[in-house]
């Protein structure tokens, strides 16, 4: 893989993308493991092509104890690649050859047996066994970007831990063999510099004896050969007291060049290592022309100030000095500056000692930048585990913004070794940048807060643009405002600011830090650092206000429940009201009370929840289940308190479907076919299944985009929904939860079935299910099924709901209307908003005959007779369905407008019935109506 591509890929882990961290983690605390190191010691102290096959066999042994085999290639001339065990060259063509082309690790099955000498043919050769695997690893050279050296390793499959070592070991392996190679080339003649022709020409000119040579050559070996600590300052204080002893100076040093070449920074001076490295501006002086220019300095060449201050670095004065630029192999490019001072003896440095300078560096700089290059992804290691604290640190104070705020301050100024930080956040409304916080604490008072134009001075710049600003003076540069600092006699010397910013790329505030502590300015491992750490900032800020957000919603919905709680709730005076007269028998609410043909809509309202009592006790709930009077008698009116008014979806259509329910259970013998908890989950269902109706159905509310839809458009059924959740609201009531004798496992099937049934009164969810039920008539009820069970119970509530198409001509008229009434007021509401309602709620367009026979052939019908072949008894509903469907067809001729009448009355319909009727139209009828709608033709008493 090409160096560029390693960089790249490096930077994305660290900054980019901080979920990666736990991979450089762990690939960073993999390298420090005893196999590892003992290998790269011993890849970092051979100096022959024969040790290093050795050390490279013995490393892949080490690191992969699964190994079976190792065939080591090195590259002779320009292409060739030779194995020593047993001699012979790699084929230049096949599959072998194509893999090493590609400068990347692969594990396959096996490889072709012709390319392969017969030695390795058992451990290598395809097909391998399912626990083998041949792994082909080519070493690169950086510098030209070809493979250097070749393993064939025969071993098991990979690891995770098994790649993160060779990772490693390939890199350090490929410098042991750039270094050999450039070794093996130094034996016939090696140049004193980086430079084969300048290195020759000085060596005649400057006289050296071969004897000095190859005496050269032993010293810079056994250099080479210790230079194998993982710590760069160790490293340094070899190769510095390697260049005292050879230039006989007293003091040596390496100026190390910043990646961004801004920086120069020295780690060691002499025989000690700097508790905290120097940093100076790389322009410092002559030293900035060395690195470009690349030419070596005296101490004639450098200014007093310049003198003066290196003297203060290395705590003695001047007297003479040698300063050569070090390049790297494998980009050119300077690296550091290899200084030596006050040359022993008083005398001035020579031409041989920059040589020997150069021709130490010659051999070690790989070494060098190497090691730098490790050290340098410590760093990073460490300031991503920082980055990874700070992340943890953010989001445990949510809860409060200014809290967070001040523990970004902290953080920022800690991560970056700022004198001072200030956070600010973006008003959007005002188009002004706030401060609140500062290092000192927190500002509670708004008079007090800090504000300023959101396009005015640094900040305003970094808010405008989005992007990071690095200011190494600031006092030249043109956006500073330096009266402050004149006011206050505080130096601002450099600043980096830096946009916060949200998941949506939107900058939501901008952090400022101020004089950088332990370098000159702000550098660009700064810049990057900040830029990952405003991603936390970001996404802290931006979920913390939200969290705010939240909360208040919270806070308003909970004072919108008690303000509606406040106005349902049901004092103990109606409680006692309600029970005082005892629980009445059904036979004396009326004599018809079990009979379908009683209609429940005759009873005036105030007696409905004395009914639901009687009810309960007549299906012999109160006993089973040990409901307490006082909390049945709470709930019934709750639930009564929880309907709205609209003209159809109120209390009394909860009341006539739950008196359906008992009509089921008392006429069809429900007993048989569901578990008693089923049924009274069942009529629970019934009376809550419309609580607070709006008078509008689930379409209207996504395209309103309600507060309802808003809940629960995402799962489908949002009144069903909504109806549920308010009948739980009420069950939470205190003194509401006639549920509370029931164990764990009853209360929460109990809650499940409620939800389920009520849920099914969606007519979406019956016509889902419709063939699925008609099925389960065709094969046969299966009481024990508990899928049968569920579908009869989804069943029996639609036809509860619809039960208002069971009873009499009249009630069925007056259904009509009043359901007609609840589409045409939604219709209006649609037309309102711009939208065009469908027919059946459009008052200008919707034929009411036409429309209910329709219904009624299509949905009520089919439901009834799937009721009959299910429950045989259920017959005499689906003939009573049938007949009001052929009165709607006989009437129709009557209705000659579209919509309702002026009066909103469909009364006008009765006087056709009951010209029909007297002329026998409908024969005889053997079943009581009660009537239902009006007092005089049947109530409570009758």
């Amino acid at each position: 893989m090409k160096k560029g591509k390693k960089e790249g890929r490096r930077g994305q882990q660290v900054f980019l993308r901080p979920e990666e961290s736990s991979a450089l983690t762990r690939r960073q605390s993999t390298t420090l493991s005893d196999q590892l190191q003992d290998a790269l010691l011993r890849l970092a102290a051979v100096v022959d092509a024969g040790s290093l096959r050795v050390a490279l066999r013995d490393s892949v042994r080490e690191l992969l104890p699964s190994t079976e085999c190792v065939c080591v290639y090195m590259l002779e001339g320009y292409s060739r690649l030779l194995s020593e065990d047993p001699p012979h060259e790699l084929p230049r063509e096949g599959k072998i050859r194509s893999v090493v082309d590609q400068l990347r690790r692969c594990q396959c099955l096996g490889l072709p047996t012709s390319e392969l000498p017969e030695k390795y043919r058992i451990c290598l050769a395809a097909p391998l066994p399912a626990h083998r695997r041949a792994v082909v690893i080519p070493l690169l050279n950086q510098e030209r970007d070809t493979a250097i050296a070749v393993l064939l390793v025969g071993c098991n499959p990979l690891s995770d831990q098994d790649e993160l070592h060779l990772n490693v070991l390939e890199k350090h392996a490929s410098v042991a063999c750039t270094r050999v190679q450039a070794l093996q080339t130094s034996y016939q003649r090696p140049p004193l510099s980086p430079s084969p022709i300048q290195s020759h020409n000085a060596l005649q000119h400057l006289h050296v004896s071969d004897q000095d040579y190859c005496e050269l050559d032993r010293n810079i070996l056994q250099l080479c050969g210790e230079l194998f600590d993982l710590d760069a300052a160790s490293l340094q204080l070899k190769v510095i007291n390697y260049l005292q002893e050879q230039t006989q100076s007293q003091c040596c040093c390496l100026l190390l060049v910043s990646e961004d070449n801004h920086q120069l920074f020295c780690q060691v001076v002499g025989d000690k290592v700097l508790e905290e490295e120097i940093s100076f501006p790389l322009m410092f002086g002559r030293f900035g022309q060395v690195v470009e220019k690349k030419k070596s300095i005296t101490l004639q060449d450098i200014s007093a100030e310049e003198r003066r201050q290196l003297s203060s670095m290395l705590g003695c004065e001047i007297c003479s000095m040698l300063c050569v630029p070090v390049a790297s192999r494998a980009t050119g490019q300077v690296v550091a500056l290899a200084c030596a001072f006050n040359k022993r003896g008083g005398q001035r440095h020579t031409e041989a000692d920059e040589h020997a300078i150069q021709h130490c560096f010659c051999y070690t700089s790989t070494v060098l930048t190497s090691t730098l290059a490790f050290q340098k992804e410590q760093k990073l290691k460490v300031e991503c585990q920082a980055l990874l604290q700070v992340a943890k640190n953010l989001f445990t104070h949510l809860d409060d913004v200014s809290v967070l705020l001040q523990e970004i301050i902290v953080e920022a100024r800690n991560l970056s070794d700022a004198e001072i930080c200030s956070v600010f956040l973006l008003d959007r409304v005002s188009h002004e940048l706030v401060a609140k916080v500062f290092d000192g604490g927190v500002v509670s008072d708004e008079e007090k807060e800090f504000r300023i134009p959101a396009d005015q001075g640094i900040a305003g710049h970094v808010a405008t643009t989005g992007q990071i600003l690095n200011i190494k003076d600031a006092y030249s540069h043109p956006l500073f405002y330096r009266g402050v600092d004149d006011s206050t006699g505080f130096k601002t010397r450099n600043i980096l600011c830096f946009p916060i910013k949200d998941e949506n790329n939107e900058v939501i505030g901008v952090a400022e830090l101020v004089n950088k502590m332990n370098g000159p300015w702000f550098n660009r491992f700064d810049e990057d650092l900040a830029t990952a750490f405003s991603i936390y900032c970001g996404i802290s800020i931006a979920h913390s206000l939200l969290y705010k957000r939240v909360h208040e919603a919270q806070f308003r919905s909970h004072l919108a429940n008690e303000m509606m709680m406040y106005h349902m709730k049901v004092s103990e005076e109606e409680v006692t009201k309600l029970l005082v007269t005892g629980i009445e028998p059904v036979k004396e609410i009326h004599p018809c009370f079990a009979e379908f043909t009683y209609t429940p809509r005759s009873l005036p309202d105030d007696t409905t929840p004395l009914c639901i009592l009687s009810m309960f006790e007549d299906m012999g709930f109160i006993n089973t289940y040990k409901i307490d009077m006082n909390t049945l008698a709470r709930f019934c009116l709750m639930v009564k308190k929880g309907y709205r008014d609209p003209p159809y979806h109120n209390w009394m259509h909860a009341f006539s479907v739950s008196h359906f329910c008992y009509l089921l259970y008392k006429n069809l013998g429900l007993s048989n076919y569901l578990e008693e908890i089923e049924i009274l989950a069942l009529f629970v269902s019934c009376m809550c299944h419309d609580l607070d109706h709006r008078g509008t159905n689930n379409s209207f509310q996504v395209a309103s985009q309600s507060v309802l839809a808003a809940l629960y458009s995402s799962e489908g059924s949002v009144m069903e929904r909504h109806h549920f959740a308010q009948a739980i609201a009420i069950l939470n009531t205190h003194g509401c939860n006639i549920f509370d004798k029931f164990n764990r496992k009853d209360y929460t099937r109990m809650l499940d079935l409620i939800r389920d049934v009520i849920l099914a009164t969606d007519l979406a969810h019956h016509l889902r299910i419709f063939k699925d039920l008609q099925k389960m008539a065709d094969d046969g009820y299966n009481r024990k099924n508990r899928n049968h069970r569920s579908m009869l119970l989804c069943l029996l509530m639609t036809s509860c709901d619809l039960s208002d198409q069971t009873k009499g001509w009249k009630t069925t008229r007056k259904i009509a209307e009043l359901i007609y009434k609840e589409f045409f007021s939604q219709g209006d509401l649609e037309k309102a908003m711009g939208n065009r309602p469908s027919e059946m709620m459009d008052r200008e367009k919707a034929y009411i005959p036409e429309l209910q026979i329709s219904f009624m052939e299509h949905i009520a019908m089919p439901i009834y007779k799937l009721l009959s072949e299910l429950l045989p008894g259920a017959t005499e509903l689906y003939e009573r369905v049938a007949a009001n469907r052929e009165q709607w067809t006989k009437v129709s001729h009557k209705f000659t407008i579209r919509g309702l009448p002026s009066n909103n009355s469909l009364d006008f319909l009765d006087q056709e019935y009951e010209l029909l009727q007297s002329q026998g139209a409908f024969g005889s009828d053997d079943h009581c109506l009660n009537g239902c709608l009006d007092d005089a033709e049947g109530g409570r008493g009758q």
